[in-house]
């Protein structure tokens, strides 16, 4: 094969090309993940669909490898390779809001806050993330677990098309009616059929939340996760949020002698009135004592980033995800062991509740494969010294293994770390066979392997 100078590949763009040498390059090379440390080829910041198209022709007839990269938080460093293509779809953030029929169409690679802000202009929103920096592509290809997800259902449940370009750099429309097999696919089985370079979402009149960060002692714990149990059967669609356990960060609201010990976080988030929150806050408060809060009405888009100053680029990542239909008091008795013994203030574990409308949609609807769970743990290690890892990486995989009697198959693909790829049968679910089908369809050749992969 006569291998293309990339000088040829910058001829067929209107984007910048960034070589290994390049001003550019140390940075373009870097993604959200710090312990990530590839060396790239090529660096190619696409301005649309056509720029797209060309990178993966050029990828695939020179036999590199293709990375794709939006928001770029991917935990294994998915956006990234040594050696590889990078296409990389920053620069396409615009976003187009239509109120009167409450959809917003965005770029592939477009953020949550940038998404949180145009939307919210027009007291619109759907569901997003917890980290404002991330993609939107990414978080809505592997389903999209967020704040709002109770009410309104996963991101991906809210996509109403795509733009892709698929492996052959064909750009086509998918949704219900057109490759209606793709718009299946592309709803929770991740990158593996094309590059999505625009999304067009179902908006939802969301503007002010009631909610925000309560800190529990550690002695409360139990009770805590017991409550929120049962809030999660009980409370309406209007309730999200999560427990968590949380080294106190230097925040204005808690007490300096209590800032670096570890908690029992609850994150509630309410988007109905303000005096139906204050009372399920207060039932919160009612099972023991707050420490510390910040607690009120706040746009959601400031819910939605509270947490980046706390875990910005460049942070170690190594997470694990696990499901479970139930939170039984084992479980909560494994939580509490392993929550206690956070490393460090940026490492975490969020509990996710996944009831309500994701319930709602049927199993085989989209191709989000666990439409039966409740629950979703990220069990997330984060921080800044490398010389940490093997201490924390370990403590991720200890908590893991201690859930694990007590979860359900599978696990969220976006929580999933590098060295989960072999479970990507049982992560995707009950779809599996199905995705399998649709890649054979639209990759084939499995060019899109940087991710979950699903094999063809």
């Amino acid at each position: 094969m006569t291998t293309q100078l990339p000088g040829t590949l910058a001829d067929r763009i209107r984007g910048q090309v960034i070589r290994p040498g390049d001003d550019d390059y140390e940075q373009a090379r870097r993604v959200y993940n710090g312990m990530i440390d590839a060396h790239p080829d090529l660096v190619v910041r696409c301005t649309g669909p056509d720029d797209v198209a060309a990178v993966l022709r050029y990828a695939a007839e020179n036999g590199r490898d293709l990375a794709v990269r939006g928001g770029g938080h991917s935990v294994p460093g998915f956006g990234t390779g040594d050696g590889a293509v990078v296409a990389d779809l920053s620069l396409m953030q615009a976003v187009d809001v239509d109120p009167a029929s409450r959809t917003a169409t965005a770029g592939g690679g477009t953020t949550w806050g940038r998404f949180n802000d145009a939307t919210g202009a027009s007291g619109l929103a759907t569901t997003g993330g917890i980290i404002s920096t991330t993609g939107i592509g990414g978080l809505t290809l592997g389903g999209g677990i967020g704040y709002l997800c109770r009410g309104y259902g996963l991101s991906c449940d809210n996509l109403l098309a795509a733009e892709v370009v698929t492996a052959d750099g064909t750009v086509v429309t998918a949704d219900e009616n057109d490759n209606s097999d793709l718009f299946w696919a592309l709803r929770g089985g991740g990158g593996n059929f094309g590059v999505v370079t625009r999304f067009t979402y179902r908006l939802h009149p969301v503007e002010t939340i009631y909610g925000g960060p309560m800190f529990f002692e550690l002695s409360d714990a139990t009770a805590v996760f017991q409550m929120f149990r049962e809030l999660v059967r009980e409370a309406p669609r209007e309730f999200g949020g999560f427990p968590a356990f949380q080294m106190a960060p230097p925040l204005p609201f808690v007490p300096e002698d209590r800032v670096g010990d570890t908690f029992v976080l609850v994150v509630p988030c309410w988007t109905g009135s303000q005096a139906e929150g204050e009372r399920l806050v207060d039932r919160i408060r009612q099972v023991a004592p707050v420490v510390a809060e910040h607690v009120g009405p706040m746009p959601y888009a400031a819910l939605n980033s509270a947490f980046d100053p706390l875990l910005p680029p460049g942070l170690q990542n190594y997470w694990k995800a696990a499901y479970a239909t139930e939170l039984t008091d084992e479980a909560i008795a494994a939580h509490v062991e392993h929550g206690s013994r956070v490393p460090n203030t940026q490492s975490t574990m969020h509990l996710y509740p996944i009831n309500g409308a994701v319930h709602d949609v049927a199993p085989d609807a989209t191709a989000f494969g666990h439409r039966d769970a409740t629950w979703a743990a990220n069990i997330a290690g984060f921080w800044p010294d490398p010389a940490d890892n093997e201490a924390n990486t370990q403590w991720v995989r200890d908590y893991y293994a201690a859930i694990t009697p007590h979860s359900a198959a599978g696990g969220y693909t976006n929580f999933a770390s590098g060295d989960d790829g072999h479970k990507a049968p049982e992560n995707y679910g009950a779809n599996y066979e199905r995705l399998r089908a649709v890649k054979r369809t639209y990759d084939p050749g499995n060019l899109f392997h940087l991710n979950q992969n699903i094999r063809p």
